[in-house]
């Protein structure tokens, strides 16, 4: 059993606690800061916790916590961490771990040179689709992967502070490609080093001073590339997919908005439909289990295992720091519109490596291209020469 408190007593703060009191079983929220006293006592109430208070660092430090869960605007996520550091609890995180990869380096180095137990809450590397795509992925059901792509859309987040570039760090790209950047890790190998982004971002449509639309590309030292596509300014709900190319095969996922389940209504009851929704009226896309479909379920019953047991979850502060890093160069590319370096100084995976062969052998003198049956029952085959270098067709029967 795990105790746990919660700093921030908002919408993901709420999605948290009712993932933690509802997966597990045996793990509470014991205590809660907020800044308000109101939405203390409020979230106190509602999820029966016996402390909170608008003293972050006295909830942290308070005797009955294990484990600090911060569920706050990014801008405060560093101080949060170092009161944890200090007061040896461990932590765990929302995304992103940082506002830049300076901050989530200095949050890394703390955790480590303590010894606290750190993990990073990156619930869509935890939803049960992508869980079930990436044991294939790992198992080579798709070959070796060329490109995975992410996509994650809505109409803008919920709280104030999201849209301030200051709190923030950023806009969608810093909010949402966090997401989109740790899927295509997951899926292209996180010991694949990102080498460098091209990135294209714009403020179209909200009044503010970071973007509300981005689309980017990661490319990986084995030739892999990572595609994210993000926007505060997509109507219609929060879309939620991914895209995995393999050599030998193709993933697709919808997570969000999409899922085979419909609903038509006039609206006279129900007004939450789903997060993001923008309607409560006429086709409705409605999600079977929220909680445990965007992830919370696995995310935390593989935290709190870890911390159990003396490991390392799936997700860790070091991750954190990898996409932060990847993300300053998304926004350096998105200024100078070129190709950016990315800057990692604290590198743990594969060094040097180069672009894996796309070749495919057929014989001693051919590479393979396709291999097809016509609509005529033709068994044909395309080939290069190797020593010629021309394409050739075969007949096989």
């Amino acid at each position: 059993m795990a105790n746990i408190a919660m700093l921030g007593s908002g919408f993901i703060g709420r999605f948290y606690a009712e993932s933690i009191h509802g997966q597990r079983s045996r793990d509470r929220v014991v205590a809660v800061y907020a800044r308000s006293e109101k939405n203390a006592k409020k979230f106190a109430a509602d999820y029966g916790c016996s402390v909170w208070s608008t003293d972050m660092e006295e909830i942290i430090a308070h005797p009955d916590v294990q484990i600090v869960c911060i569920a706050l605007p990014n801008n405060i996520h560093e101080a949060a961490v170092m009161a944890c550091v200090k007061h040896k609890k461990a932590v765990i995180t929302t995304k992103p771990l940082g506002r830049n990869a300076a901050e989530a380096l200095r949050m890394l180095r703390a955790v480590e040179e303590s010894g606290v137990f750190a993990g990073y809450l990156e619930d869509l590397c935890y939803t049960p689709k992508f869980l079930k795509s990436l044991i294939s992925v790992k198992e080579g059901a798709i070959g070796r992967i060329l490109w995975a792509k992410s996509r994650e859309t809505h109409p803008g987040p919920h709280s104030n502070w999201f849209w301030d570039k200051e709190q923030a760090g950023g806009g969608c790209i810093l909010d949402l490609g966090c997401h989109c950047i740790e899927i295509s890790r997951n899926f292209i190998g996180k010991d694949i080093k990102p080498i460098e982004v091209m990135c294209w971002d714009d403020t179209q449509v909200k009044h503010i001073e970071a973007e509300d639309h981005a689309i980017g590309l990661v490319k990986y030292e084995n030739g892999a590339i990572g595609q994210f596509e993000t926007s505060w300014t997509f109507r219609g709900g929060m879309d939620l997919r991914d895209e995995v190319m393999g050599t030998e095969g193709t993933i697709w996922i919808n997570s969000f908005l999409r899922t085979g389940f419909e609903m038509f209504t006039t609206g006279k009851g129900g007004d939450y439909i789903a997060e993001k929704a923008e309607s409560n009226t006429g086709w409705l896309f409605p999600v079977g289990d929220e909680v445990n479909d965007l992830g919370y379920n696995h995310m935390f019953t593989d935290m709190f295992n870890a911390f159990e047991q003396g490991k390392q979850p799936a997700e860790t502060f070091y991750d954190g720091y990898v996409v932060n890093a990847i993300i300053d160069a998304a926004y350096r590319s998105a200024e100078t519109k070129q190709w950016e370096k990315v800057d990692l100084p604290v590198w743990r995976g594969q060094e040097n490596l180069s672009k894996e062969s796309h070749l495919r052998e057929y014989d001693a003198d051919h590479y393979l291209l396709t291999e097809e049956m016509t609509h005529d029952g033709r068994h044909v085959v395309v080939l290069k020469e190797k020593a010629t270098g021309k394409f050739v067709e075969k007949q096989l029967n």
